[in-house]
């Protein structure tokens, strides 16, 4: 008995002495840290995403206070963080631009495969076997949802086999953008109030991209000649749009053979052509025709 005691009361005393120790070592070597990078790590939506682009939302908020970081990339808080970052740092937020990420596939080319794949369920997996993966287009997506398992706030879903992003739930974090290994997801930035996107990666010509994808860029150029602002450029039988020129007016839809290019998501109806004006009328026939001369009467003749 008397051994238990003992045994209880040395472990007391080590503990005790162990406890006192480590409050020390905590006091002499602590590591001060500014009281603005707590509070900045406390607005932070603690999603640790990377979208900012440094190590979580510790990294991004230590990197503001040195001043190596802007107050407003924290792209799931978006400008009501940045509001606050920037309150706490004395400095003005400024206005940012919103992004969204866009899957450049319409999946049209899921029909069109070189073979079965009945590996991983993953894109990244897929990629690796003869061709790229499964598609016959070698620029679509595969539709086997690494993008949606990275995405942190659930905003990118596979449906009829190609990716697709929910607007209201993207956060542009970037990292369904790092994971696809076709490199056809790209943050885009909304400027205009109607936002006009390519949903197409492909650099085949037509006539190639016709055999493997049914509404694939076939590099007809109709859209960027008739884009009113020259905002679509030609790049290696792709169009792309350049959003610091583009004004969202959507003739570049309009003019799309294919049915390809989307205006906040949807592919526009086709205006009908403005009827040709009715050809003007031939000049009335003169009302009445001019009226004869009265012919001369013949003289009489003299009386007898």
């Amino acid at each position: 008995m008397n051994t238990v005691i003992f045994a209880v009361v040395v472990l007391a005393v080590l503990g005790a002495i162990f406890g006192l120790v480590l409050a020390i070592a905590a006091k002499v070597f602590a590591v001060e840290v500014d009281p603005r990078e707590e509070a900045i790590l406390g607005c932070l939506p603690g999603a640790n995403c990377g979208g900012c682009g440094f190590p979580g939302c510790s990294g991004y908020a230590a990197a503001v206070v040195k001043g190596t970081a802007p107050v407003n990339a924290c792209a799931a808080g978006g400008e009501a963080v940045a509001a606050q970052i920037g309150e706490i740092m004395g400095v003005a937020a400024g206005a940012s631009v919103k992004q969204i990420a866009h899957v450049h596939c319409t999946g049209c080319g899921q029909n069109y495969k070189q073979y079965n794949y009945v590996g991983l369920h993953d894109c990244v997996a897929a990629s690796k076997l003869p061709g790229g993966g499964d598609l016959s287009c070698s620029y679509g997506c595969l539709g086997l949802g690494s993008c949606e398992k990275v995405c942190p706030f659930d905003a990118i879903h596979v449906i009829d086999g190609v990716a697709k992003v929910d607007e209201e739930k993207c956060k542009a974090c970037n990292k369904c953008v790092d994971v696809c290994p076709r490199h056809i997801i790209a943050l885009e930035p909304y400027k205009t109030k109607r936002h006009v996107t390519i949903p197409c990666s492909s650099h085949d010509k037509g006539v190639d991209a016709r055999k493997v994808c049914d509404n694939g860029c076939i590099g007809c150029s109709l859209c960027m000649k008739n884009c009113p602002k020259e905002a679509i450029t030609m790049v290696n039988n792709l169009a792309v749009i350049d959003y610091e020129k583009c004004i969202g007016c959507g003739i570049c839809a309009q003019k799309c053979p294919r049915k390809l290019i989307t205006v906040d998501g949807k592919v526009p109806e086709v205006k009908p052509a403005a009827p040709k004006a009715a050809p003007a009328a031939a000049p009335a026939a003169a009302a009445a025709p001019k009226a004869e001369a009265p012919k001369a009467e013949a003289p009489a003749e003299p009386k007898e």
